[in-house]
């Protein structure tokens, strides 16, 4: 539920690993930049997935769709597992690496790296095999689908590998490859998913997902070998102990994954107990939607932040400077989709599901405060792990999860499923309290002038947008409309003014904006 490293901006060339830090002026249009990229990665990707999810859904049916699901579901479980965390730990390595300038040390770093993945995902894929019979008898309640289960550590092991390769482009900033990546995997693996269920049906759901996984390590490998990095020879001698600061951090990160999972299941767990399924469903379709834009807005970001912050690690100036301009960006960008979803939650809400779901948008709204928040804390969050304190992010994490759930077993019971909803806002702002206090503990953050009022206009609008529908007047839906329409042309017009020419090509419009005459 709270962010986990990942990135922001685009320096680098695209014929180097290594790249001289960009200068400050073009940081904001970097981070829209790596923004654009990964967005529209993102967007091909949940269009392809849309369409794969269509087509399965006709040619298995009810009961195979619900296979594939399970089986998917397995083998993300396996992969979170059996990665140790290494994805995010060794984008930390990388990043740090190429900051001071040592190609050897960029390179030792890569192979470390690429041995890890290989031995854990072996690792893995066999406990897969070995569990199989179990495993299937857990989630299916008998040992038939146990063959599909142990054919999913094939998808496991390549899933790994190609984890490692992706850790290497991130850590090295390459976002436009990540992109490509990102789209070329989810169109050529949905081709391969359709081609093989469409001929061996339900049969085909497991080497479906190994398909998949196999599409994605030969994408992956084809950009990665790309890369101009030193080849360093490292003896098996030398893994293990070039190995225990990756697994180290990866192990913090997967035990903050974790957490996030449990807390999910605990909280529904906590729904159901007090409301029944529907509560329970009812709940289920206000996460998902809640989460939706914002989700992509940040996930689209996620992908250069993180690389960058570690670059400047020990430069707490200018990690300051870089964490206050990812937050302007992120509130311009997912505020007027968190406002807009307040306000309208009664419309997406049976657009979305249908109108049985109508009791979804009380809860609905209040997870959406609860998003507007996670929008402010999300780019602090990145400093504990950029500054490299594991227990720490732990600590963190665990703290909010703990107060989530207390909170969500007092509340839901009070006052219902919006309780769950209150929950969750409390306990973001516990959080946002709680990492701004760490940073500026560990490297003096403190909020600029300028973002100070951004997020004080931030929250006044999206309060107001919160209070105006309980007025029910027709004046009520007016002021909330004002106010979405207000938010969001300061957006456009705040982003407009601090992207570079390159990236907004409309000089007329960009000119007209700043209030000039062209």
């Amino acid at each position: 539920m709270n962010p986990t490293p990942a990135s922001t901006a685009h320096a680098t060339s695209e014929g180097a690993a290594l790249a001289p830090a960009a200068p400050v002026k073009s940081s904001y249009q970097q981070i829209l930049s790596a923004c654009m990229l990964m967005g529209g990665s993102s967007a091909i990707n949940i269009a392809v997935s849309i369409v794969r999810t269509k087509v399965v859904a006709v040619l298995l049916g009810p009961a195979g769709f619900g296979l594939m699901g399970m089986l998917s579901a397995i083998a993300d479980l396996a992969h979170s597992l059996a990665s140790m965390g290494i994805n995010n730990s060794g984008v930390r390595q990388i990043a740090e690496a190429q900051a001071a300038g040592d190609t050897e040390r960029v390179g030792r770093s890569a192979a470390v790296l690429r041995r890890v993945a290989w031995l854990l995902g072996l690792s893995g894929a066999l406990l897969v095999v070995v569990l199989s019979a179990p495993i299937a008898r857990l989630s299916f309640g008998d040992e038939r689908h146990a063959g599909a289960v142990a054919l999913l550590a094939l998808a496991v092991f390549l899933r790994l590998i190609a984890s490692g390769h992706a850790a290497v482009l991130q850590g090295a900033r390459r976002i436009a490859d990540l992109a490509r990546i990102g789209a070329w995997g989810a169109a050529v693996s949905a081709v391969a998913t359709v081609l093989i269920v469409f001929w061996l049906g339900e049969a085909g759901v497991a080497p479906a997902l190994v398909a998949s996984a196999a599409v994605q390590v030969l994408i992956v490998w084809h950009y990665a070998r790309r890369l101009d990095i030193s080849r360093v020879a490292v003896a098996w001698s030398d893994t293990w102990r070039e190995s225990r600061p990756l697994l180290q951090l990866g192990f913090a990160f997967m035990a903050s994954g974790l957490l996030m999972m449990a807390a999910s299941y605990v909280v529904r767990l906590i729904v159901l107990h007090n409301g029944g399924l529907e509560s329970a469903g009812y709940f289920q379709a206000a996460w998902t939607l809640g989460g939706l834009y914002v989700g992509f807005i940040l996930g689209a970001m996620s992908a250069d932040f993180y690389p960058r912050l570690v670059g400047l690690a020990t430069q707490h100036d200018q990690m300051n400077q870089l964490v206050n301009e990812q937050t302007r960006v992120s509130v311009l960008l997912g505020g007027p989709g968190v406002i807009g979803t307040l306000i309208l939650a009664p419309l997406l809400v049976p657009m979305f599901y249908s109108p049985q779901f109508a009791a979804a948008v009380d809860v609905l709204r209040w997870i959406c405060l609860g998003m507007a928040v996670r929008v402010v804390s999300w780019p602090i969050g990145y400093v504990v792990i950029a500054k490299n304190r594991r227990a720490l992010f732990v600590a963190v994490d665990a703290g909010w999860t703990a107060l989530y759930l207390a909170l969500c077993w007092t509340l839901v019971g009070k006052f219902g499923l919006v309780g769950a909803g209150i929950s969750f806002l409390l306990a973001n702002m516990f959080h946002l309290v709680l990492i701004a206090v760490v940073a500026r503990r560990l490297v003096g953050f403190a909020w600029s002038q300028a973002n100070a009022r951004l997020l004080l206009a931030y929250a006044a609008c999206a309060a107001l947008a919160w209070i105006a529908p309980y007025f029910g007047s027709a004046w009520a839906h007016l002021m909330s409309g004002a106010a979405l329409l207000l938010v969001s042309g300061y957006a456009v017009r705040s982003l407009v003014l601090l992207s570079e020419a390159d990236l907004v090509p409309w000089a007329r419009l960009r000119a007209l904006l700043k209030g000039q005459r062209t």
